[in-house]
């Protein structure tokens, strides 16, 4: 919002110092306008005057000297202006410039935040894409609300957003999940089986055999894995489809893996590598060569066995999103894709499409930490913890919150203890607590019978304590923190956001008064108290959290 505006009049400057002869137009675009980093040096600072110096062989200084005149030309966006150290340029905002925020906000209401440069952009979020061999797991978890966030994110500003969960139903896992089934359902009734040596042993492998033993009682004896297989799928995506949507996730699409094979695609890939000269027969196998876009050595995309490598069937997947017109690819992976990555990008390269509508992101792993000790985890022996049994224990909100903050980058340390405490302590809890602060306000305004007017009957410029100009300016850039996210696919902002928020309300609700001051400053409160509440719901609901209004 404010800085927008000043960038437009920083804009307009630099082309007025054209004309004047000042500078050329080589630094048109390597100026940037920022938040100092240090209190007293202004709202914002620009570089303008040091890159053209730099490129122009100029003194810093003596530029800035013409921009700020050609600022002094005057406008009520800004206080006053300085030249800092080399040659910095800040500006300090009109405190009433600040105030001006609010009638917008709520104007604006559910739509303060949105904007519209992905208009007319189709995306492509690819996210979770767990194999069917069991319920999921917390990594699963942080995959899951990691898309869905930046699905929301990438949606508040215009994108057209298809969340797609590609359904990886072939290969080895899903025939050993088939023998797992097999072996459990034949040891239920009674008959002797050799349970496979890296077999899934949960729970739930015994729950699918118990329903099919009362199905079928003994009568699938003589069935072969592919069909356990099958009945095993069935079920355990069901339980991953309702796990989804317990945590507010639902997917537009879903993309069958088998398909690949059935449409003949897996074949048509290789065929089109042929083509290019870009794959060979070596030890029985098929080899791409991935030497040739960049890699350390190529790779095997068909076994000696025939069967395809992981690699073919991604690659043949990413060509069919490419097919479907999407004009931006997101994947959202585990860390253990890491070496796979560059692979499938190869592959798109050679059938010759530009990876770079591809952007990969790779979220770290997550470690579940009680009473300071850390969870095990491991799916094939069952000791994991589903995203089922984490929400059982800490919520929706919290399972949510804490996978949001850290940097999908980052590693993450899930505390349970800490996810559940009903203190401030808890970050959660501290920023809904906050909104529920707020609504408490208007409440007992209603109550009380205050006299609230219309905002335009009133004087914001009462406005004047240091938290309130605080929260004024974090309100102006919530649309640009949006913005920024959705750019960077950086949905962990928001988080960093609201926590910042919420304290900074805090402080302010336990030094001032909001009611019982005089009618004109009580009127202005009220009002800055419900634009609060806009932006912090708005902040909540982008992250798919609740905004509560009693705790």
């Amino acid at each position: 919002m404010i800085k927008s505006q000043l960038q437009q009049r920083v804009d307009l400057c630099f082309r007025q110092g054209i004309e004047k002869g000042f500078w050329t137009d080589a630094a048109a675009d390597g100026y940037t306008i920022e938040v100092p980093k240090r209190e007293g040096q202004g709202d914002f600072s620009t570089n303008l005057a040091m890159v053209v110096a730099g490129r122009e062989k100029r003194n810093p200084r003596e530029v800035a000297a013409h921009l700020i005149e050609l600022l002094a030309a005057g406008d009520a966006l800004l206080d006053k202006v300085e030249i800092a150290g080399p040659g910095f340029v800040n500006f300090f905002i009109n405190r009433a410039v600040w105030s001006s925020v609010l009638p917008q906000i709520i104007e604006q209401d559910a739509e303060f935040g949105l904007a519209d440069f992905g208009k007319g952009k189709k995306v492509l979020v690819e996210f979770v894409s767990a194999n069917p061999t069991g319920p999921l797991s917390v990594g699963h978890g942080r995959n899951a609300i990691l898309g869905d966030t930046i699905s929301r994110v990438l949606t508040a500003v215009g994108y057209d957003v298809q969340r797609e969960y590609y359904f990886n139903d072939a290969g080895r896992q899903m025939r050993v999940l088939g023998a797992s089934t097999k072996a459990r359902y034949l040891e239920l009734i009674g008959l002797e089986n050799g349970f496979p040596e890296d077999g899934y042993q949960g729970e739930y492998i015994y729950n699918i055999a118990a329903r099919l033993k009362e199905e079928f009682d003994s009568g699938l004896q003589d069935r072969d894995a592919l069909f356990f297989k099958d009945q095993a799928r069935k079920d355990i995506f069901v339980d991953i489809e309702q796990t989804l949507q317990r945590i507010g996730i639902v997917f537009d699409s879903y993309f069958n893996e088998h398909t690949l094979y059935e449409d003949g695609l897996i074949d048509d890939v290789v065929q089109a590598l042929k083509k290019k000269d870009l794959v060979y027969e070596k030890d029985g196998a098929t080899w791409f060569k991935t030497t040739e876009f960049g890699q350390e050595q190529d790779r095997v995309i068909i076994k000696k066995t025939g069967e395809p490598t992981y690699r073919l069937p991604d690659i043949a997947y990413h060509r069919q999103k490419f097919r479907r017109g999407f004009d931006w690819m997101i994947d959202i992976f585990g860390a253990d894709h890491i070496a796979t990555v560059p692979d499938v990008m190869a592959g798109i390269r050679a059938l010759g499409y530009d990876d770079s509508k591809v952007t990969v992101i790779l979220h770290q792993f997550v470690t579940l930490m009680r009473g300071g000790k850390q969870v095990k985890m491991s799916t094939r022996k069952a000791t994991f913890v589903t995203v089922d049994e984490l929400v059982d224990e800490v919520g929706v909100d919290a399972l949510r919150f804490f996978f949001l903050l850290r940097k999908p980058d980052s590693q993450l340390e899930f505390d349970l203890d800490l996810a559940t405490s009903q203190s401030q302590e808890n970050p959660v809890y501290y920023v809904q607590y906050a909104h529920a602060r707020l609504y408490s306000i208007a409440r007992q305004a209603k109550e009380q019978r205050v006299d609230i007017r219309d905002i335009e009957e009133i004087d914001l410029l009462l406005l004047q304590e240091d938290e309130e100009l605080g929260l004024l300016k974090m309100m102006a850039e919530y649309p640009a923190m949006v913005a920024g996210a959705a750019r960077d696919l950086a949905p962990h902002r928001i988080i960093f956001f609201l926590m910042e928020f919420a304290g900074r309300f805090h402080r302010y609700y336990n030094k001032h008064k909001v009611l019982g001051a005089d009618p004109g400053l009580t009127a202005a409160r009220l009002q800055f108290c419900r634009a609060l509440t806009i932006v912090l719901r708005n902040g909540l609901h982008l992250a798919g959290l609740t905004a509560p209004n009693k705790m």
